[in-house]
């Protein structure tokens, strides 16, 4: 029996939007599942508070005695960071097509997040001896946690460029990189290739809620982190967020997603495989498709049944769909686009005749691909822009990572004693109004 997608009725359409946004939240009310992983039964957040402690307490031995522990990875304390025999025997290892692959990204994004650099110093005010104005500045030192997946077997290569790659570009001085290492305490050599060509100064072999404590804490080979970055599992995600005040971090990252805007000139075929390009990255990946035409959404139906039956990750795929994919049948235009600002999504394709005519009434998405020549799947490889990006509703109010993720901006004021005495009244009466004499006298005292 296949998978049955097409949604007409709006209220229909907007629960399982709604479905899609709270994948993540679980059943409220009901307690989480509970870990052994320290000889006794204790939640995911009190696991993650445990390691943060040790790794707190006791540096690299703590992480180590976790990779034995959690990972069943033989790490000794004193070989937790990657030789530069490691990084050689890697660069070795790699194929040409390989190399030339991650030589490819590496350029495309280099070039765009060089085109998005700020001036790092603008002055845009001068009246009267007040001048104002601002600065860009990088943070120092940056943390990445890049996942590893089944003991370190299925690194995300890509995602260590897509992020750090911008980070240099906006003068991060020094980078280090936490990730998960096989039993034998080796990292993936094409991920280690993408470290060097990233520019990765220190790449630490700690998976994990350890791994992250690690770098916002610092131990005696991986230094401290002003700001951690980069998706992971729900403890990666756990102490991302108990360390948050700590360091900086950049979102809460979920499941990847997708939105497509189809009508008569898209092809079934083509849309199909888009869907199916996302659910089989994860069981809780969304992909939603919103058209006004019915014969296409039905046909695309047809070829997701299609498609699924050649697909690798078919049973992965097919749980995606079936949970939180949809087709949508909208009675306009300008319905579907209000579906599409309601899901926010991480990526949104607009595969319609006149792509440009809609990017104005589009106001979330994370990432959009306009026109039937751009997949999604370019942007997470070759095109130029970072594929972190914000999911579950977030890209209602946040961005995706670029060099702005590592930049402060600091405001530059400077007055003339002529201004400051133009300033004084309004500003020691609104200081007076709020009862802060010394405000109004530190003022004062100029004159």
């Amino acid at each position: 029996m296949g998978i049955k997608l097409l949604l007409k009725d709006p209220e229909q359409i907007r629960q399982r939007i709604s479905k899609a946004l709270n994948r993540l939240g679980g059943n409220k009310g009901q307690q989480g599942p509970k870990f052994n992983t320290f000889g006794e039964l204790q939640s995911l957040e009190d696991i993650v508070r445990e390691i943060i402690s040790r790794v707190s307490e006791k540096g690299d031995l703590a992480v180590a005695e976790c990779l034995s522990l959690i990972d069943k990875a033989d790490v000794s304390p004193k070989e937790l960071v990657v030789s530069q025999a490691e990084f050689e025997a890697a660069r070795k290892s790699l194929s040409p097509e390989l190399e030339n692959s991650l030589q490819l990204m590496a350029r495309r994004l280099r070039d765009y997040a060089e085109q998005m650099m700020p001036p790092k110093l603008q002055w845009f005010s001068e009246v009267e001896g007040r001048k104002l104005g601002y600065r860009f500045t990088p943070i120092e030192n940056l943390g990445a946690y890049v996942p590893g997946g089944l003991g370190g077997s299925t690194p995300l290569i890509s995602t260590v460029l897509m992020n750090l790659i911008p980070a240099k570009v906006a003068g991060v001085e020094k980078v280090v990189v936490a990730t998960p290492c096989t039993k034998d305490g080796t990292v993936h050599p094409a991920l280690l290739r993408a470290c060097e060509i990233a520019g990765v100064d220190v790449v630490y072999k700690a998976g994990g809620a350890q791994g992250v404590a690690a770098m916002a804490m610092g131990t005696e080979s991986c230094p401290s982190c002003s700001k951690i970055i980069g998706p992971g599992n729900a403890f990666v995600q756990e102490a991302k967020k108990q360390l948050y005040g700590m360091i900086d971090i950049d979102m809460m990252a979920g499941p990847s997603e997708i939105a497509i805007m189809a009508d008569d000139t898209a092809k079934s075929s083509v849309i199909a495989a888009d869907m199916i390009a996302q659910a089989e990255h994860d069981v809780l990946a969304s992909s939603m498709v919103f058209s006004t035409s019915e014969t296409l959404l039905k046909s695309v139906e047809e070829e997701v049944e299609k498609q699924l039956a050649q697909l690798p990750k078919a049973e992965i795929a097919r749980k995606s769909l079936t949970d939180f994919g949809a087709l949508c049948l909208c009675s306009n235009t300008e319905e579907a686009c209000d579906f599409v600002n309601l899901f926010a999504p991480e990526h949104l394709e607009l595969c319609v005749d006149k792509a440009h005519d809609l990017l104005d009434s589009i106001k979330h998405a994370g990432a959009l691909f306009i026109g039937h020549n751009t997949p999604e799947v370019v942007g997470d490889y070759t095109a130029g822009p970072s594929h972190t990006l914000p999911t579950c509703g977030a890209a209602r109010f946040t961005s995706g990572i670029t060099v702005y993720s590592f930049l402060k901006s600091s405001s530059l004021l400077e007055y003339s004693q002529e201004a400051m005495k133009e300033d004084l009244s309004p500003l020691t009466t609104m200081a007076r109004a709020e009862n802060l004499e010394g405000h109004a006298r530190s003022a004062e005292s100029r004159f």
